[in-house]
């Protein structure tokens, strides 16, 4: 699926359809910071919104959303388990919390946030297993309409499919130019999981990065909208981020230049620039 507007979609491996684009929340602060950024990019014409419990700011974001007045059935919101959330009850319990928070009935997609959090790290495969079956029951149930991961590496998936009913639709990965993580894309690819990237601008370090500032110059287009091109052309499905109005706005006009084979070449050849992912074996969270 060639994402070709804001408002196109991927269709995830249970037929749910998702925007192409997402609109990233991380280290947005709750209140007035997360609610305008919402507020505002909604009104860019994104209607996918991703947060998490642990960003905190799932209430300022449900309050943009209710504000905006736009069909809820026109909208795709994800949130994510935190890890000191482990096991059926307390999954559930929490998947509650975020509707509360967010004043929703039902989330479009939940994630688990990290598989190996510090607090579970000696039986991190049985407690995912034990929540997955929680997210499974949610989907069931309706509460949710897609369930996934994130920052699963191969080992992390590969467990958990193992004892899965129902095969994540999603796993959520910290992918830029400067990080590719091809092994678990090509495991998420094998098993018809789509890959989110956040933290698509590699959380704004890349911008000033001369390769991409001299595609950016030739092309007229911001370090940003050449970043999210990348992600795009990759299939992958890029949550950019910023509380800024005219950069919401200008993340989005990513639909009316392409990037070359040669100029994908020099950015893949960025990997490694500034650093890759966390290794979710060793966070000390």
């Amino acid at each position: 699926m060639t994402i070709s507007s804001l408002t196109d979609s991927y269709t995830l491996n249970n037929g749910v359809k998702i925007p192409g684009i997402g609109f990233g929340t991380w280290q947005s602060a709750d209140g007035d910071e997360a609610y305008q950024a919402v507020l505002d990019a909604l009104k860019s014409g994104y209607r996918h919104i991703d947060t998490a419990a642990i960003y905190g700011n799932e209430s300022s974001v449900g309050r943009a959303i209710a504000d905006s007045k736009i069909d809820r059935q026109d909208l795709f919101v994800t949130s994510k388990l935190w890890n000191n959330v482990r096991g059926y009850d307390e999954t559930l319990a929490a998947l509650d919390e975020s509707l509360n928070k967010l004043g929703l009935e039902y989330l479009d997609l939940y994630l688990i946030h990290w598989p190996n959090p510090i607090d579970y790290r000696a039986n991190w495969a049985e407690m995912n297993a034990e929540t997955w079956r929680a997210m499974e029951e949610a989907y069931r149930s309706g509460k949710v309409r897609a369930i996934g991961i994130s920052n699963f590496q191969v080992q992390h998936l590969e467990a958990l499919l193992k004892t899965a009913e129902i095969k994540p639709m999603v796993n959520q990965l910290f992918i830029n130019p400067s990080d590719l993580e091809s092994s678990i894309v090509e495991l998420n690819q094998q098993h018809e999981i789509l890959t989110e990237a956040y933290s698509p601008l590699g959380t704004g370090r890349l911008l000033a990065t001369p390769a991409i500032l001299n595609l950016a110059d030739r092309l007229g287009k911001s370090p940003a909208q050449i970043a999210i091109r990348w992600s795009l052309q990759h299939g992958f499905l890029p949550l950019p981020k910023s509380t800024h109005r005219k950069y919401i706005e200008q993340n989005t006009q990513v639909f009316d230049f392409e990037l070359s084979n040669a100029d994908m070449s020099t950015l893949d050849a960025l990997n490694g620039t500034i650093g890759t992912h966390i290794d979710p074996d060793t966070t000390d969270f």
